[in-house]
């Protein structure tokens, strides 16, 4: 799914001369971010700290992504807001009987709080093939690594999850959409368990007027209402309070309706659950990091994950995974 891209050399990676305009990847001065920029004027921002996607603006400049205001994108805390990467466990770690293998890792895990290395850009020409890449030059793909053995690895990691590993994570930038993907290989002799989820937050003008689609039947767990299992009988759920749900949806899209429009699809690979999440007004207030108060009305997470159960891979063997988010204008 994912290709292993080798490291640039130069600190800006220039189009070739000769050729149509290129995708550019640029550095920020201080080497904390990369931004990639389509010819056509689409862009996307990713943060090494966490390989967070902080920002995702179309052709015309608007941005897709919700962050909060109060994050913090210094590297001294994760992300609120973007595309934060969970890995290895999703929500608070289980306690050690439950699974020893996590239970002293922080919330959402180390992915997302460790500094990743930029590994490589690919463009158009590599991605689409000949001919079609020569002519259209609509994407570019970063490739970021984190492992058991890199400089940037979060502490905590190496005390409380001792496996060796290595992670490719990639962020796909198209005309219309952005793809993000994941390759957790074990590097280990013996088998360990993940999660993974991409906590994706959406930029919505009124969540007063939004509907989400393609759950309907769908299984999920209400951790709302004492994580009890339901099943989700709507085909347009709308958000009218705080949201925490982890769906179990059958293949296909989940949507993002707004005034009766598509803005956004959302498609899964291998990625097992939709976890829907909105704070809504009590829960925004009462967390730090998150600004404005009432920016619940103008984000919506909608998170491509595998969750609900413990993704074991064997000795040698890899999870892979991915979301494709698409813009409906």
């Amino acid at each position: 799914m994912v290709e292993r891209a080798n490291k640039p050399k130069p600190p800006t990676l220039a189009a070739t001369p000769g050729l149509p305009p290129q995708p550019t990847v640029t550095f920020s001065d201080d080497n904390s971010r990369v931004t990639a920029v389509l010819p056509t004027g689409e862009s996307v921002e990713v943060l090494l700290y966490g390989a967070t996607v902080i920002s995702w603006k179309d052709a015309a400049g608007d941005e897709k992504l919700w962050v909060s205001e109060a994050a913090r994108l210094d590297g001294s805390k994760p992300v609120r807001g973007g595309i934060p990467l969970v890995f290895p466990v999703f929500g608070p770690p289980p306690s050690q009987a439950e699974h020893p293998q996590t239970a002293g890792l922080s919330q959402h895990g180390f992915a997302r709080s460790s500094r990743w290395e930029f590994l490589g850009k690919s463009t158009s020409e590599s991605l689409m093939g000949p001919g079609k890449g020569a002519t259209d030059h609509g994407a570019v793909k970063l490739d970021f690594g984190l492992s058991s053995g890199s400089e940037g690895l979060d502490p905590q990691a190496r005390a409380h999850w001792p496996f060796k590993f290595n992670l490719i994570y990639s962020v796909l930038l198209s005309r219309e959409s952005l793809t993000t993907s994941i390759v957790a290989t074990n590097d280990d002799d013996k088998p360990w368990d993940c999660h993974v989820l991409m906590h994706t937050y959406l930029r919505v003008k009124d969540i007063n007027k939004v509907e989400i689609t393609g759950l309907d039947k769908a299984s999920y767990i209400d951790k709302v209402d004492g994580a009890k299992t339901k099943t989700e009988e709507s085909g347009k759920l709308t958000i009218t309070g705080e949201t925490d749900r982890v769906y179990s949806p059958v293949d296909g899209p989940v949507c993002v309706v707004e005034n009766g429009e598509t803005t956004y699809s959302v498609t899964r690979d291998n990625l097992s659950n939709v976890v829907v999440w909105n704070p809504w007004a009590d829960k925004a207030a009462g967390m730090g990091d998150f600004a404005p108060k009432d920016g619940y009305k103008n984000m919506l997470c909608i998170e491509p994950g595998s969750v609900s159960t413990w993704q074991s891979v064997e000795a040698g063997d890899a999870f892979e995974g991915a979301q494709t988010i698409t813009i409906h204008q």
